[in-house]
């Protein structure tokens, strides 16, 4: 811990004032003194003691104007900049946050001052993010709204016909269940991914780090996706090295990722198709890909596919999908100090996670 000066610039500048003021002073005092002493001299019998009183009183008045003038007169720049700086704290009080004061000097005052502009500016950014979590939020209740309303109103239709028996016959019921069974499933994963988002977008949100081999869970995972993705008549080019890549993360959620990649990738390509999977390293990352056929790209501005409730072309809203999946996704992988980009190439659709490599090869769990 520093230990706390003394002595700083603004006391230093105090003192030399408050020096010349008294030396200003007893210059004054001395030649006030010399005056009264040579009238004194030359009329000795004329001054009585009112005389005297008055005198000394004087002496003292113009003792301490003098130095008071003098003090104030080197220290009215101080003054004026201390008054500015106050003038200022009340106008960002005011409400105008990210104004800032002129900083003069290098003392006491003027790191007064810089430390005000950070703070205003610290509490404009706040204030501004504070803002956007507002917007975000009542968007977020908007979008919610919408997409539980859809699903329920099928659910409530469904059940009214149900419950008024308006149904011809017994394939007619068992079809009317089967869709409030469906849509009542929609609702679930809705609310369910709605409620992991919320969570994953927390401040407190906490994972549960291991070090784990991510060849290997690339491996187990794509060879799973196998015989779903040869019913949709899709085959996978996989290229995953030899060399043991160690990443530290939270394995349940970062499967979650994979998991919504390998689904995305089965539900929007072209069919029949390949799906290409990629794993390489450069240095301290990582780099997965996975790629595949699509007619065209789904939207102009790609990465709004991470927004929020954004489903893109008319395929994903077909596929039924929340709109919350790969928002997750991305979270997910940012609260692993990594990142997750999607591009568009002549006719590929391709998702990429950087990852960063643990140290050296080999590390236990």
């Amino acid at each position: 811990m520093r230990k706390k000066r003394f002595w700083n610039t603004l006391s230093i500048e105090l003192l030399i004032a408050i020096t010349i003021s008294f030396s200003v002073a007893l210059l004054i005092t001395i030649f006030i003194s010399q005056w009264i002493n040579r009238y004194y001299l030359v009329n000795p019998n004329q001054i009585g003691m009112l005389k005297y009183n008055l005198g000394v009183l004087l002496v003292f008045t113009v003792i301490a104007l003098s130095f008071i003038i003098s003090f104030l007169f080197l220290i009215r720049k101080k003054i004026k900049y201390l008054k500015h700086i106050i003038d200022r704290v009340q106008y960002i009080a005011n409400g105008k946050l990210g104004s800032t004061v002129v900083v003069k000097g290098n003392d006491e005052l003027s790191q007064l001052s810089h430390n005000i502009n950070m703070m205003s500016r610290e509490l404009e950014r706040k204030f501004e993010h504070e803002r956007q979590i507002e917007h975000s939020k009542n968007e977020l209740i908007t979008n919610i709204s919408h997409d539980l309303r859809s699903p329920l109103t099928s659910i409530l239709g469904y059940l009214d016909l149900l419950r008024k028996k308006e149904y011809k016959n017994e394939e007619e019921l068992v079809n009317y269940m089967e869709r409030v069974y469906s849509k009542s499933l929609k609702l679930k994963t809705l609310i369910d991914e709605l409620f992991e988002y919320t969570k994953l977008t927390s401040p407190d949100v906490q994972l549960n780090l291991t070090n784990v081999l991510l060849n290997d869970l690339l491996e187990q995972m794509t060879g799973e996706y196998i015989p779903i993705f040869e019913k949709e008549e899709l085959s996978i080019q996989k290229t995953i090295p030899d060399e043991d890549l160690f990443i530290t993360m939270d394995v349940e959620k970062m499967v979650r990722v994979y998991d919504n990649l390998l689904t995305n990738a089965k539900n929007y390509s072209l069919k029949p198709s390949v799906i290409k999977i990629n794993l390489s390293s450069d240095g301290d990352k990582a780099f997965f890909s996975i790629s595949n056929r699509v007619e065209g790209p789904p939207i102009k501005e790609m990465n709004k596919l991470f927004e929020r409730f954004y489903r893109g072309d008319q395929a994903r809203l077909e596929g039924g999908g929340s709109g919350l999946g790969l928002a997750i996704s991305k979270r997910i992988v940012e609260l692993h100090g990594g990142a997750l980009n999607v591009d568009y190439k002549e006719g590929w659709l391709t998702f990429s996670i950087e990852h960063i490599v643990l140290k050296g090869s080999g590390l236990q769990e």
